[in-house]
């Protein structure tokens, strides 16, 4: 369905993501805002691994309301608060999205809304 683009000339991903998706035309779009990690009653885990965890819970649940699932991603954005959150979110990451696996940016930033939010990710579906 999607063509997960690596071209031969630069260098290949660093991690699991692709370089480029072309989504064929006439599928929908599905543009999912920054999900931090927070329940419906209001919990939010402290360690970052966990925190990434809900926040593509939090996706799927925004996806599910389109008839879509994790499977339909073709880009990731992904914000994490230092560099010691990377790893957990990559874990999780990874776990979750086998090769070819959608187009990603992971950045670190300086905060959120919330000091307790460590991890925010932002999907683009494809459907």
């Amino acid at each position: 369905m999607f063509k997960f683009l690596t071209p031969k000339s630069i260098k290949p991903p660093f991690a699991r993501y692709s370089h480029g998706v072309e989504v064929p035309a006439g599928k929908r779009l599905v543009l999912c805002s920054g999900q931090v990690a927070i329940t419906a009653d209001d919990q939010i885990p402290e360690d970052a691994g966990a925190q990434a965890e809900l926040c593509f819970r939090n996706i799927a649940a925004v996806l599910g309301e389109a008839g879509l699932g994790l499977g339909d991603i073709v880009r990731i954005n992904a914000y994490v608060t230092d560099r010691s959150h990377l790893r957990p979110y990559m874990e999780v990451r990874d776990r979750l999205f086998s090769s070819p696996a959608p187009a990603s940016t992971l950045m670190i930033v300086s905060g959120f809304a919330r000091p307790e939010f460590k991890v925010e990710v932002e999907a683009i579906a494809a459907g």
